[in-house]
């Protein structure tokens, strides 16, 4: 009983310093990312066609919204999540909210319907996008949109959940959509910031300039 109580011990001893170390790794990633995002929100005005609309705990999700924003001269909004910010008590409510579709974030809703074309960015928890964007979906009309999911991550996703979010964004009006990822890597072993953005220029942008 007491060998089992000591593995016990050892055993929650080992998680919590997981997560502490995976919360100082996020916390430096988002400083880095704040850099380059300065700021979190750009509307340059409704004559454009295209709305990027990411949430993204450590910035990464962001940086590379931002980067597909200004190279289809969109419009720019990065959702706010205050339970889910980076350091130990936002990584423990996403790591134990994961799988829900309920979350409070601002903005809650958008007016879309100057837009043809919503990019929607989140990163994949627990191999489903994260609640804040199924969130955002929620709250907003699609209706005659074409829409594009597109996602980071760290291990893998899970179809099912990218059916259920389709079917989701189908139900809210969306005539058309498509899903798009960049797999990062390990937490300890992740593609830079600037591969990030090439995987996804190399994988996507031939395919987009067909259309």
């Amino acid at each position: 009983m007491k060998i089992l109580m000591i593995l016990i011990v050892l055993f929650v001893i080992a998680i919590v310093s997981v997560l502490i170390g995976v919360a100082q790794i996020e916390k430096q990633q988002a400083r880095a990312n704040q850099k380059i995002l300065k700021d979190q929100s750009s509307e340059r005005g409704a004559q454009n066609k295209v709305v990027v609309v990411v949430f993204s705990r450590s910035g990464n999700t962001a940086v590379l919204g931002r980067d597909i924003a200004t190279r289809h001269g969109g419009n720019f909004i990065r959702l706010q999540a205050e339970d889910y910010e980076p350091g130990l008590v936002g990584l423990s409510r996403a790591l134990m909210d994961a799988r829900g579709n309920v979350a409070t974030i601002i903005p809650k809703t958008v007016d879309l319907s100057p837009y043809d074309t919503i990019y929607l960015g989140s990163p994949i928890w627990l191999y489903s996008p994260s609640p804040p964007i199924w969130e955002f979906v929620n709250n907003n009309s699609f209706t005659g949109k074409r829409v594009v999911l597109f996602n980071s991550f760290n291990s893998k996703f899970e179809q099912r959940f990218i059916n259920e979010f389709e079917q989701l964004v189908k139900d809210k009006g969306a005539v058309t959509f498509e899903h798009r990822f960049v797999k990062r890597g390990r937490m300890l072993d992740q593609i830079s910031t600037e591969e990030l953005l090439e995987r996804y220029k190399s994988t996507y942008d031939s395919n987009e300039q067909r259309k």
